[in-house]
């Protein structure tokens, strides 16, 4: 492998030691079982803020995995830190997080890109992106064997998420899922992000894909990773699959206390019969 991503993160989302990130994951998802158990899932909605904030939340969507036959995690997450136009597939050969490499299926990518006009390999928007790498260790933990791949939705327009739902589509199964990275609303009092994050919560709970992104494009609610949540559910819709289930909602207030400017957290599983 001659393109390999190092971690942006480890060390301040989450612990670069290896011992005791396998620690602090056994313990969030020790105790964050979901109450019902899923014989398939489709796609995950996860947050992606650091995981003393947002960890537990984000385990009651990995704890859905586990047991079963997943291959490869498609990861979308919008970007933090540059802006752009188009979708970007990170064109190297893999992930590292400190419990070890995560490989790219660079052969469902290529299917993605395939008849796309937006889609496209390239480094833009993965060299210090969060929002997929604090994804990593959750996968590594939970199933074993899996390739990734990893996208960054630059600028969220409808066009893209409506591209990027249409190529994905193409491509999940059993062996292949989606999880879309957002956290919700950011640096209101918890009461007026309490508001804004059910909007978003009821939306996901009914399946009401253009609600939601209505919702977002008309600012009545608040996902960062909006875009990568509405182009996982068309994608799973076009599939056959409308169901979906509200996992976990907080937000940093219960961990620091502080909740006069919280940013929220949600977990949500996407299936099927």
């Amino acid at each position: 492998m001659s393109k390999i991503r190092q971690p942006a993160v480890a060390g301040t989302f989450y612990s670069s030691d290896p011992k005791k990130l396998n620690h602090e994951l056994d313990i969030l998802l020790s105790v964050s079982q979901p109450a019902q158990i899923l014989t398939s899932v489709t796609g995950i909605i996860s947050p992606h803020a650091g995981y003393i904030y947002s960890g537990k939340t984000a385990a009651f969507a990995f704890n859905t995995l586990k047991d079963k036959k997943i291959k490869n995690v498609i990861i979308i997450s919008p970007s933090h830190r540059q802006y752009f136009d188009g979708i970007s597939i990170y064109d190297g050969d893999a992930f590292e997080t400190p419990l070890g490499i995560v490989e790219i299926n660079k052969e469902i990518a290529l299917r993605l890109i395939k008849g796309s006009n937006f889609i496209f390999f390239g480094s833009v928007g993965h060299k210090e992106e969060h929002a997929i790498e604090v994804q990593i260790p959750f996968l590594q933990k939970v199933l074993s064997g899996i390739k990734i791949v990893p996208i960054v939705i630059g600028d969220q327009k409808k066009n893209n998420v409506d591209d990027l739902a249409n190529q994905l589509s193409k491509v999940i199964d059993d062996e292949t899922i989606i999880l879309a990275s957002s956290d919700l609303s950011h640096y209101y009092s918890k009461d007026e992000a309490n508001l804004l994050d059910s909007i978003v919560e009821k939306r996901i709970r009914d399946f009401d894909i253009d609600g939601l992104q209505l919702d977002l494009e008309n600012r009545y609610c608040e996902a960062c990773g909006g875009g990568p949540i509405v182009a996982m559910m068309k994608a799973a819709a076009f599939s056959g699959k409308n169901k979906s289930l509200i996992l976990n909602r907080s937000d940093s207030g219960d961990t620091s206390g502080d909740d006069s400017q919280v940013v929220g957290y949600l977990s949500a599983v996407i299936y099927g019969d």
